[in-house]
């Protein structure tokens, strides 16, 4: 699969091609627009002059990685929490899932289980783990029996509500406009 995120070609490639960068991308989405999250895997990859893996980023040095999180433009608008954020979840995969990230979804018995392991991540609860669940099945063909239920709202065909959903500009739209319902809906006070 080869994901066409609003993001450059080789951001794009790399999310496609590295789950790792898909994993850290999704860690990312938090608090700044997803463009931004899932072409930062791809931006460290270029600062570290390769795509990192699981073991290399659990055992960097804290305040190295930092430094490569805040350079200028930042990886995050938080880069010293983001960084360490990605190092616990690199940390999670080296200690339960031989560093690969793939093995993280890979013989899931059911979309149960696929959510709760996500959810078993650093800074993933359960929210982050239904999109990333429905982002995995939607354009990664990872659809284990009962993923559209176990990913909730974000599993439904059809349903522009998250980066699962996004595959050109016009989704992108669409899920934006959801979120900003979502965002309405959320200030309006019930009657």
């Amino acid at each position: 699969m080869t994901l066409s995120l609003p993001i450059p070609a080789e951001a794009n490639e790399l999310l496609s091609t590295d789950p790792l960068a898909l994993l850290i991308g999704m860690v990312l989405d938090q608090q700044i627009p997803l463009e931004k999250a899932f072409t930062s895997p791809h931006v460290l990859a270029q600062r570290l002059g390769h795509a990192p893996t699981a073991e290399e980023l659990a055992g960097f040095d804290p305040e190295a990685l930092v430094t490569i999180f805040a350079e200028p433009p930042a990886l995050h608008r938080f880069p010293k929490a983001m960084a360490a954020r990605v190092q616990e979840v690199c940390r999670a995969l080296v200690g339960t899932y031989d560093g690969r990230a793939e093995n993280l979804w890979a013989g899931a018995a059911d979309g149960k289980e696929l959510v709760k392991r996500i959810a078993a991540l650093p800074g993933f609860g359960k929210q982050k783990s239904q999109i990333f669940a429905a982002l995995l099945g939607k354009q990664y063909g990872v659809q284990p029996p009962g993923w559209r239920e176990a990913a909730g709202g974000y599993g439904e065909q059809g349903a522009y509500r998250s980066v699962a959903d996004i595959v050109d500009e016009e989704s992108l739209g669409k899920v934006r406009a959801f979120k900003k319902e979502m965002k309405a809906a959320a200030r309006t006070p019930a009657s």
